[in-house]
């Protein structure tokens, strides 16, 4: 008996060797087809793209090459669910890179960045289009939140001001197959480096009208006036803004409203006021932009951008989807 015994555990003992070999063969083997399986990154083809104009969410959006643009308002950012995804212009989208997503300005362009709330300002190349969310005028790369100090709120006032002469020369060479890289490391952010002040300019921003019913006046956007200028020239701007160097701009206090239309005619306002008062309390703001008198019809100053993404919901629930978050 005790030698039957001993046959029963030796053959017990070779059993378990032998599965747990089995068990070892078949992780082995899994574990190599996860391996083989796993695809290269796609290959990035960036190319010169302005685009057609597009509709998204009942708004019109028309892409152009404007060298002057200038306009204040919120950004926000994206990251990891797109990371290594193809952008709008061909690229593969890095998070780690100084990028930005842009609703119309030609891919690529060199924009500046700057957080109003504190000052540091970032060069991006705009290689995608976006962001599509009501109330953000740009999407930029989670690296270039992290410079600019948003990342955590998610959200910040900027100015964004395209650098005419770089984005010249991204254009000339994109329609030449070469992709120029803006790169940042994920280190810590570095300091900023200070820049001297500029001449404040003036920017109006205002929203495209939603149709307002037996009403003849369809003001889509208030003129900026013409800008002297001033300052550091769009050269010297690049070259205090290498890959990965945050610089300083003079800031000033602003304030968010949400803006449903501008008009020319203070009747029309009035009249868009009246349907407003269901939402909440707007009032009409006049201003004059190179001599001409507008009525722009606002919610504001609001305390925070969550509660101007509140207001600007219900504007466009009653049908005016045109309206915008705006900052001056």
């Amino acid at each position: 008996m005790i030698l039957g015994r001993g046959r029963v555990l030796i053959a017990l003992t070779a059993l378990t060797v032998m599965l747990s070999g089995c068990a070892e063969t078949e992780l082995i083997v899994h574990t190599a087809k996860r391996i083989t399986n796993i695809s290269k990154p796609p290959k990035s083809e960036g190319r010169y793209k302005v685009g057609s104009p597009y509709q998204i969410k009942g708004v019109w959006y028309y892409p152009r090459v404007d060298y002057g643009y200038r306009e204040t308002g919120i950004a926000s950012w994206y990251g990891p669910n797109f990371h290594q995804k193809r952008t709008a212009n061909g690229e593969i989208f890095d998070q780690n890179a100084l990028t930005a997503a842009h609703r119309t300005l030609p891919m690529p362009s060199a924009v500046r960045v700057t957080n109003l709330g504190n000052g540091r300002s970032i060069v991006l190349r705009v290689n995608d289009r976006g962001p599509f969310a009501h109330g953000r005028i740009i999407d930029l790369s989670r690296r270039a939140a992290q410079l600019l100090g948003y990342e955590r709120q998610g959200t910040a006032r900027v100015r964004v001001e395209i650098l005419a002469e770089e984005s010249r020369r991204l254009v000339a060479l994109a329609k030449q197959g070469k992709i120029v890289r803006v790169a940042s490391s994920s280190g810590p952010v570095p300091l900023p480096v200070p820049v001297p002040p500029a001449t404040p300019k003036i920017s109006v921003s205002a929203a495209p009208l939603a149709p307002l019913p037996d009403t003849d006046v369809s003001v889509s956007r208030v003129p900026e006036p013409p800008r002297k200028k001033s300052g550091p020239s769009a050269v010297e701007l690049s070259r205090q803004a290498e890959p990965g160097t945050v610089a300083t701009q003079p800031v000033k206090d602003t304030r968010i409203f949400v803006q449903v239309a501008a008009f020319s005619n203070r009747g029309n306002a009035d009249l868009l006021l009246g349907r407003l008062s269901g939402v909440g309390h707007a009032r009409v703001h006049e201003g004059s932009v190179a001599g001409k008198q507008f009525y722009r019809v606002r919610f504001g100053p609001l305390t925070s951008v969550a509660a101007a993404d509140r207001i600007l919901d219900g504007v466009i629930g009653a049908g005016y989807p045109g309206a915008q978050i705006i900052v001056d």
